[in-house]
């Protein structure tokens, strides 16, 4: 674990209550990792390209380098140390993979000074950040680095599949020896940019036992908060478009599968909030919110952003990785703020293992034994999308408003189709008028006409009857308009409320509104049409 000393234990640059890491001083460790990975990664170029086999995953390559130097090795001033690489051909492989070459590789890892994170997770490890936000570098226990060791070939073949995750990228397995002590360190992909400010910081599991953030860790200044907290400050969640949230889904989804294939347990999503309208009052501006690391225009790294690594065809995400982003996903609150989204899965190193069985089983028996982190693969990867799916990301429901009902525009188009009907149905116009002389006619046997006087067909009766019929419309208007070969009259006398009974005659209802057309063949030729 690591502690802090009052005399640093290895060179010159140690300083008083430096950190110490296994008895060695941050400054020697990060001294070694520079000249370990310069020398073997200098050294790989050498060897030509070829692919991967099923032993490369075991290899393990080591190199002495003493204080004074050698024939191969520079002199330094650290004390002599033995420098492992596993996996070297498959680690170059995956680095490949991601667009990474080396030079630029060992430009962020060797050339410019490690930053140092002062908010390390709770499991003790050291974090080291190069200085261009590309590459983050933790120590890890023996059987972590011997997890990852078998990982290998499951997590060559899941790369090879989908590049596009969540999941850690890993870029490198190593070792220093040293007095007796083995520090394990893994390079990986950074999640959260330093050059953009998070304003808040959560670790979820999709757990609740115990799932709170200590008195402690909410004194710091950037405090990470867990699942419980989450819930007290976006009780209504984060609210992504459609396709973004399907996307994210679909990600989370097949990572949390390749998880349970693995038979790994107790991973959790690291997720960084970035408050746009925040970061504006602050003076700020989006990538330049967070410290004085920045990350280049031409990101080398391919995949590594939040919206690269969502599921998707790639164009709205390379659209979407600009300066002003940093690559984080866009989303907002039910308050409408405006946000940016950096997210991750990280401890992923973590197998259901004897151990953890017991763990569970204790816990099980004095807490709820699906309220506990450590839980079976398949249970927990069941309820770390559930959590993620209802209480964390929410899909935004679009709201579609129909259109104007007291339109107008459908008025010609019911018009011109009614008289296509009629011109269509020459054959029968003799029926249509039969007909209509027979509902003159039965009309005519309670003392009234339809439309007043067959002779007068332009005249509407002030009062107009009505009687039960195959056919029944109600004109909602205070003002028709009549139109006899092409003459129209406005009649503003008619009620506002009128029902008249036509049978079979051509009646068109389009709305609520009653919006209609009329259409009574004459037998001079002639057409009345009613419409509103």
């Amino acid at each position: 674990m690591s502690t802090t000393t009052e005399n640093g234990l290895a060179g010159p640059r140690s300083t008083s209550r430096e950190k110490t890491y296994k008895k060695t001083t941050s400054s020697a460790l990060k001294g070694a990792i520079q000249l370990g990975i310069g020398y073997t990664v200098g050294n790989l170029t050498s060897k030509p390209d070829r692919d991967v086999l099923m032993q490369d995953f075991y290899v393990v390559e080591s190199v002495f380098l003493p204080s004074e130097g050698s024939n191969l090795t520079p002199a330094h001033h650290y004390p002599d140390f033995r420098f492992k690489t596993y996996a070297p051909l498959a680690f170059r492989y995956f680095r490949d993979l991601f667009g990474i070459k080396p030079d630029d590789y060992l430009y962020s890892l060797v050339n410019e000074p490690l930053i140092e994170l002062t908010n390390p997770g709770a499991s003790g490890s050291l974090f080291y950040l190069t200085s261009d936000d590309e590459f983050i570098i933790k120590t890890v226990q023996h059987k972590e680095a011997k997890f990852l060791q078998r990982l290998l070939p499951g997590y060559y073949m899941n790369l090879n599949q989908n590049p596009r995750t969540l999941l850690p990228k890993f870029y490198g397995l190593y070792c220093i020896q040293s007095g007796g002590i083995n520090i394990r360190l893994v390079v990986m992909n950074n999640v959260l940019p330093r050059s953009v400010k998070m304003h808040y910081k959560y670790d979820l599991k999709g757990s609740t036992y115990k799932r709170r953030a200590s008195r402690k860790e909410r004194e710091k200044a950037c405090p990470t908060y867990k699942d419980l907290d989450f819930q007290d400050m976006h009780e209504e969640g984060l609210y992504f478009d459609t396709e973004t949230y399907n996307n994210l889904m679909k990600t989370l989804q097949r990572d949390c599968r390749v998880l349970e294939s693995f038979k790994i347990m107790d991973y959790s999503l690291l997720l960084g909030v970035h408050v746009l309208h925040q970061s504006h009052r602050e003076g700020g501006e989006p990538g330049q919110a967070g410290g004085d690391g920045r990350r280049s225009v031409g990101q080398r790294v391919l995949y590594s952003t939040a919206m690269e690594s969502i599921q998707g065809d790639g164009k709205a995400a390379e659209a979407l990785t600009t300066d002003d982003t940093m690559g984080g996903i866009p989303a907002k609150t039910h308050k409408e703020e405006k946000l940016f989204i950096f997210l991750g899965i990280i401890d992923i190193l973590q197998s259901y293992r004897f151990i953890k069985k017991l763990e569970h089983s204790w816990k099980a028996l004095v807490y709820d034994g699906d309220s506990v982190s450590v839980h079976r693969p398949g249970f927990y990867a069941s309820r770390f999308l559930k959590f993620m799916s209802t209480r964390v990301f929410r899909k935004m429901q679009l709201i579609r408003f129909s259109p104007s009902k007291r339109t107008r525009t459908s008025i010609p188009a019911l018009k011109s189709s009614s008289q296509e009907i009629l011109s269509s149905d020459e054959r029968n116009e003799e029926d249509r008028r039969d007909r209509l002389g027979g509902a003159r006619s039965l009309a005519s046997l309670d003392g009234q006409a339809v439309f007043g006087s067959y002779l007068r067909p332009d005249l509407v009766p002030a009062n107009p009857f009505s009687y039960e019929g195959s056919s029944m419309g109600t004109i909602s208007t205070s003002s028709i308009f009549v139109s006899v070969d092409n003459q129209t009259e406005e009649r503003d006398d008619v009620a506002s409320s009128s029902t008249f009974t036509l049978e079979d005659s051509a009646i068109c209802l389009t709305s609520e509104q009653s919006t209609m057309d009329v259409d009574i063949d004459r037998d001079d030729g002639s057409v009345l049409d009613v419409y509103l």
